[in-house]
């Protein structure tokens, strides 16, 4: 297999992952800590806007290709077998059905107010004092 076809698969998996977060963080088994860092990570993903924005160059692409999946990996690490398979399973009914992931409103929100706090963060830092 050459490695575009071997990108498009992790991509799927990758994917796929998110959404199985997403049923994890509604499994009763889920631990707290795994719940936790699952829910910012699957609002950070299902989210239509991105923390570092594509348009800026390479650094806009980092997330998509280095955070994200590092974050999923970690996540899905803190589940339970028993949780992964079942969340596995859901994600893949949910995905053969929908065709797409599921978007987050809430994760929208999440970027817009951390950019938000950013940009008033450098504002005050910047701003002439007196």
């Amino acid at each position: 297999m050459e490695l575009s076809g071997k990108l498009k698969i992790w991509a799927r998996r990758i994917k796929r992952d998110g959404v199985t977060l997403w049923f994890a963080g509604k499994h009763p088994a889920t631990p707290w800590y795994a719940k936790a860092l699952g829910a910012f990570v699957v609002a950070y993903a299902l989210s239509p806007i991105d923390l570092i924005p594509d348009f800026i160059p390479v650094l806009g692409y980092v997330d998509d290709v280095l955070l994200l999946p590092g974050l999923i990996w970690l996540t899905i690490r803190l589940l339970p077998s028993e949780v992964l398979a079942d969340c596995r399973e859901q994600a893949d009914a949910w995905m053969k059905v929908q065709g797409s992931k599921p978007r987050s409103r809430l994760g929208a929100a999440l970027i817009v107010l951390i950019w938000i706090g950013f940009s008033a963060a450098l504002w005050f830092w910047l701003a002439p004092k007196g």
